[in-house]
């Protein structure tokens, strides 16, 4: 299984849909900008941060980019 085949899995068996390619870019910029900028494990719970905040990751990222790493 691939890993976008594993992912679409997971999204439906959690009811939503899977990240395209452009949202699945932003959240692994924002992942590699948090891990980058501090420790590795900052970044899943990073995108989960974002999930909980109900934010775009778009916007999101922007505002990773602003704190000092």
């Amino acid at each position: 299984m691939t890993g976008r085949e594993w992912l679409e899995a997971f999204a439906a068996a959690l009811g939503v849909e899977a990240p395209d390619e452009r949202m699945a870019e932003t959240l692994l910029a924002l992942a590699g900008h948090a891990a980058h900028s501090s420790e590795r494990w900052a970044a899943p719970l990073a995108c989960w941060v974002v999930g909980r905040a109900g934010m775009d990751p778009a916007t999101a990222l922007a505002h990773a980019r602003k704190i000092p790493g």
